[in-house]
């Protein structure tokens, strides 16, 4: 299935000079839906981890099914001040501004493979976050997979170059 004719780009969102690629479109369509859904629990196949953690917001679709498809424990990757309880803390910078995101301390032990979810990667920024939450709690990160990959930005290759495996369905420039 053609994944890329189910995004909608969107210009100058949320800021000028930004081309927003959007997933809406695919996940109101149960048939590409389901085929990303079946094309990520494939890719985690290959993958040895104990949780999922899914990056705010919109990788909460995707993991929170993979995680009962594959019957393994999803953690939260929240946007500041979201989780009640004690949490780790990483502040990072997006490709149109700043953000911290966190996971509360109990989510993960020391030593568990963790693997993270989101619908796209840019710059890395959120990704790269999300790694060093994952770290920082004593977890491992088993690998990144994404809906989207942003080609000619910095993201992937900014994860690959610190070993992480990563892996994503569809490619879009991102300009």
């Amino acid at each position: 299935m053609d994944l890329k004719k189910y995004i909608r780009s969107i210009p100058d969102y949320p800021k000028k000079g930004i081309l927003f690629r959007d997933i809406t479109t695919l996940i109101k369509n149960p048939e590409a839906f389901n085929y990303t859904i079946d094309e990520i629990i494939k890719i985690s196949k290959e993958l040895k981890f104990d949780k999922i953690s899914a990056i705010e917001s919109r990788g909460f679709i995707f993991a929170s099914t993979v995680s009962y498809f594959t019957k393994k424990p999803l953690i939260l990757l929240r946007k500041k001040n979201k989780l009640p309880a004690e949490r780790y803390s990483v502040d990072f910078e997006l490709e149109y501004g700043e953000a911290t995101i966190e996971v509360h301390k109990d989510s993960i032990q020391k030593k568990e493979r963790v693997l993270i979810i989101d619908d796209l990667i840019a710059t890395g920024g959120t990704a790269e976050a999300a790694a060093k939450l994952i770290e920082r709690s004593g977890g491992e990160v088993a690998g990144f997979i994404f809906i989207i990959n942003l080609f000619d930005l910095p993201g992937n290759k900014k994860l690959k170059s610190k070993s992480y495996f990563t892996k994503s369905l569809i490619e879009f420039p991102g300009h």
